[in-house]
């Protein structure tokens, strides 16, 4: 079994990419948010360093994956980088990846545009949280099971008061540096395909070259793009306040943050050149 799984931030066409490989691929398992994700507690035990958490939550996770009958297993969601990697690893060698990237502004506005589901820190007021979204860690506090603890050293690192905004944006900065991160100490760059979201969801052409980069089977001739992209119920519009704030992170945050940004993959995309300071 091909086993396939994501190193991206949230919103970034996760979801879509679940469905555009079950409907085009033959004998696919392909799932979004399966029913041992590895958000939540996972995400605050790889803060904490508590690898033995994770690894006796994924030995289940495991489990459940080895019972498919299928040729192919892909898993489409952002825990993959903020949880369980590393622990992955012990267990799949083998896996293949795909490499979803968005424009930081982007995924941090949309992100801010839903403040009843994804936030960053302990929950500070209720804002009609419901429980689902919720988990408490070992430090009793409530957080949010779809991102970051909020106290990753490379929140320390940055002196400066960060609005909610800006705490996005630096979840995508550090899910970026996971990422090449865990590309070169695996050597796994070979076993990568990188997509530039969404305009690579949207491109057949790039579509198939994913499929054949995998050297997957697919059920029909044509590769058919549908499937739910997930959209956010206010539209993802950057202000000039915005724009603002992501400078002035970007003119605060250690430069060893940053030095990514001026390599492959990233040098591809139009807003590189806005990640140095």
């Amino acid at each position: 079994m091909i086993k396939i799984f994501m190193l991206s931030s949230g919103r970034s066409g996760t979801n879509y990419l679940a469905e555009l490989f079950s409907n085009n691929i033959e004998n696919c398992i392909a799932k979004h948010e399966p029913k041992i994700d590895m958000f939540g507690k996972p995400i605050y035990w790889h803060f904490e360093g508590n690898i033995n958490k994770i690894r006796r939550r994924f030995k289940l996770k495991k489990w459940f994956i080895n019972r498919y009958k299928a040729d192919v297993f892909i898993e489409t969601n952002h825990a993959f980088l903020k949880s369980y990697s590393d622990i992955a690893m012990e267990f799949f060698p083998d896996m293949k990846l795909i490499h979803s990237i968005r424009n930081p502004l982007e995924v941090a506005k949309s992100q801010l545009n839903r403040p009843d589901k994804v936030w960053i820190g302990d929950l500070e007021s209720s804002l009609n949280i419901k429980a689902y979204h919720l988990y408490r860690g070992d430090d009793g506090k409530k957080y949010c099971r779809w991102a970051l603890t909020g106290k990753e050293k490379i929140f320390n690192d940055i002196d400066m008061n960060l609005t909610k905004y800006q705490k996005f944006l630096i979840q995508w900065i550090e899910i970026e540096n996971r990422a090449i991160n865990f590309l070169e100490k695996y050597n796994k760059k070979n076993d990568c395909f990188t997509l530039n979201s969404p305009q690579d969801l949207n491109d057949i052409k790039k579509i198939m070259e994913m499929f054949n980069f995998f050297n997957l089977k697919t059920k029909k001739t044509d590769t058919e793009l549908k499937g739910n992209k997930n959209p956010g119920k206010t539209p993802t519009v950057i202000t000039s306040e915005e724009k603002q704030q992501f400078k002035d992170l970007i003119d605060n945050i250690p430069n060893n943050y940053l030095k990514i940004f001026s390599k492959e993959p990233y040098i591809r995309f139009d807003w590189a050149n806005m990640m140095v300071n």
